[in-house]
């Protein structure tokens, strides 16, 4: 659905961070269209409340939620036993896109492979050699100090539930709105140390 108000605003890897998540939502525009960049769960303290929380939205036509490799992954552990109910998660993350289209821009998890299809956990050869045919690229998935842009590619994951921010980035203005993410005592262990990348802060 698009927005109202021709305003988007992608949020990186959300990964569980409820309250963060919370607290994001409460300062940014109520009628501009929010993009969750995939990653929503797993890793984090609440990931629970936070699928239901982003659920709600998207069935309200206020969001959409991409898949990652993180929602990619549940997927395939959500096999539905024989005899019992059917998991509502499985069909919904199973009807997840991987990209959402704006005007001159595009949201994915991760990036596009040498084809240009979406890839959900492509690093360096999509930094390195993307091409800018799909025009601006917001992409999260690997954790960065800061939203950063790199040529034609924007990456929004702060890392929010290693102790860093929950970021918002709005295609339309370029503008950042953030908050603070899981505090450093209950943040998850970081266990991927992010590739060096030249890149202009937002």
């Amino acid at each position: 659905m698009p927005s109202l108000t021709g305003k988007h605003w992608v949020i990186g890897d959300v990964h569980g961070c409820y309250q963060p998540l919370q607290r994001l939502l409460g300062v940014l525009p109520k009628n501009d269209h929010v993009v969750f960049c995939g990653d929503v769960i797993n890793r984090g303290p609440d990931t629970a409340s936070t699928m239901q929380l982003v659920w709600s939205l998207v069935t309200a036509g206020q969001a959409t939620w991409l898949r990652g490799n993180h929602e990619q992954a549940r997927l395939q552990t959500l096999k539905e036993p024989e005899g019992s109910s059917p998991n509502p998660w499985l069909m919904r993350l199973q009807h997840l896109p991987t990209v959402f289209w704006g005007h001159g821009w595009v949201a994915t998890h991760a990036g596009f492979d040498s084809n240009g299809h979406p890839d959900l956990t492509i690093r360096e050869p999509f930094w390195e050699h993307y091409d800018g045919s799909h025009g601006l690229v917001v992409i999260g998935h690997t954790p960065r100090p800061d939203v950063e842009r790199h040529g034609r590619i924007v990456m929004v994951d702060t890392g929010a539930v290693y102790g860093g921010k929950l970021s918002a980035y709005c295609p339309e203005t370029a503008a950042v709105v953030q908050v603070e993410g899981v505090r450093e005592s209950t943040a998850a262990p970081r266990n991927l140390t992010a590739p060096s990348l030249q890149a202009d802060r937002c």
